[in-house]
């Protein structure tokens, strides 16, 4: 039988941290939802950073920069539903706002539509 340190430890990945470690057992993040393509953005410098988890400051690094949810999954690693607890962590602690696109139907108007699809059959 491997010892402990064996059993932690992966040759090629490192040490081996079960995603439900990384949330504290939670499978659902707190607050309002958003989705793969809403973009995340850091609101303001870390005080302390002893005070995160090693993923949360790769995290919020990655927010520097507008980047959306599936970018910041993809950069660090982690399965989605980990990213999206941390996101929801860091939110709640003001460091980042998480924003959902505008979609197309509340950028333009129905009326604008309608003369649009009008046009386009008097063609």
């Amino acid at each position: 039988m491997p010892s402990s340190e064996e059993r932690w430890l992966d040759d090629e990945a490192g040490p081996v941290v079960r995603p439900y470690a990384l949330t504290g057992g939670r499978t659902r993040h707190a607050g309002e939802s958003f989705d793969l393509v809403a973009t995340v953005t850091a609101t303001r410098a870390l005080a302390d950073p002893a005070a995160l988890a090693p993923e949360h400051l790769s995290v919020l690094r990655l927010a520097r920069v507008p980047t959306t949810v599936a970018d910041i999954a993809s950069d660090v690693d982690l399965p989605l539903g980990v990213v999206r607890i941390i996101l929801a962590d860091l939110r709640e602690l003001g460091l980042v706002a998480i924003r959902t696109p505008v979609s197309m139907a509340e950028r333009v108007d129905k009326h604008t539509l309608r003369e649009v699809l009008n046009g386009l059959r008097g063609l």
